[in-house]
């Protein structure tokens, strides 16, 4: 369904066709009601125009029906605007379990994408056909948006906060990555490249990528580097929370409340620790801002989320948080 339309992207992605079928939705409707609207005003001006200075226009006492007409018909086209539209949005706002990850980080100009095996990529963006692909991005500098016209898919990358995305790739190929946000001067010069390959060539390519280790070991290596560990203990007896485990749970704040600990939390509690103390802890955390950089920080995420093999217990004293 219009993969051929001149003027229209082609369809790359599985998510592709239906957002299609939504915009050209909307654009029937809103061109039905523009060429409708107007034929009812030349008509009206013409049938209804004043033939002479003395003539009188007829008293209009209305009609029911007329009103219930133009009342519930856009009342009914509007509901099915707004269903298939959230419909639409949940879908794509929500990745698949088992979707595979891939970080992203903006900066002026330029994309890097960090695979969990440890390959980086500038510019580039290399994906398997058929399975869905998550992205978490971040920026470094200023507000960037990820864009990738053949996929219909596209994400805001903002300063301070994470959004994702996901797609799944329907075809090989290779396509453009565009920022939609204008993020300085060279903002036209931020493009990049999506490569769709057949899973047998991605895990080829993927093979000869990653020279550093993965990820989680280079957050590892990170959280020794900076010595998490020394307060982060496997023990339960450091001065921080033990953090095996404990990715994806609720902790018990201080302050009563739980919150969720996700990429949003780590990289708070990582740049800001005074805002969410752990129920049971000191507020003795020192900030790491300006010490690491997006990508550490995305190392850190990895490297906390591979610890999920265990189970934390619960505490509210000198040991682990209280996960649920």
């Amino acid at each position: 369904m219009f993969t051929n339309f001149p003027f229209f992207p082609q369809q790359a992605s599985e998510q592709a066709a239906t957002m299609d079928a939504l915009y050209f939705f909307l654009v029937a409707v809103t061109a039905f009601f523009t060429l409708l609207i107007a034929v009812l005003v030349t008509v009206f001006a013409i049938k209804f125009r004043r033939r002479h200075d003395t003539e009188v226009g007829e008293a209009i006492h209305g009609s029911l029906a007329l009103e219930l007409l133009w009342t519930f018909i856009p009342l009914g086209i509007c509901m099915i605007m707004f269903v298939w539209g959230a419909q639409v949005f949940f879908h794509m706002t929500r990745p698949p379990k088992g979707a595979m990850e891939i970080y992203v980080v903006g900066k002026q100009w330029m994309w890097k994408a960090q695979h969990m095996d440890g390959a980086s990529e500038i510019n580039e963006l290399h994906v398997p056909v058929g399975r869905p692909v998550k992205l978490t991005l971040g920026s470094e500098d200023v507000i960037h948006s990820f864009f990738i016209p053949d996929f219909r898919a596209k994400a805001d990358v903002i300063p301070g906060r994470y959004n994702t995305m996901w797609f799944t790739a329907s075809k090989p190929g290779r396509y453009h990555i565009f920022c939609t946000q204008y993020c300085g001067t060279k903002h036209s010069a931020m493009i990049g490249t999506v490569t769709a390959l057949e899973p047998a060539a991605y895990q080829a390519w993927l093979g000869g990528g990653a020279a550093g280790g993965t990820m989680a070991e280079a957050g590892a290596k990170l959280f020794a580097d900076l010595s998490c560990n020394t307060c982060h203990m496997d023990t339960n007896q450091g001065r921080g929370p033990v953090l095996k485990g404990i990715y994806g749970k609720q902790a018990l704040l201080a302050s009563g409340q739980s919150v969720t600990v996700d990429d949003a939390y780590i990289r708070e509690s990582i740049l800001n620790p005074q805002a969410k103390i752990v129920a049971g802890f000191q507020p003795i955390m020192p900030t790491f801002q300006g010490l690491v950089t997006e990508e550490q920080i995305l190392q850190l995420i990895a490297y906390l989320k591979s610890l999920n093999g265990s189970t934390a217990t619960a505490t509210t004293g000198t040991g682990t948080p209280e996960v649920k």
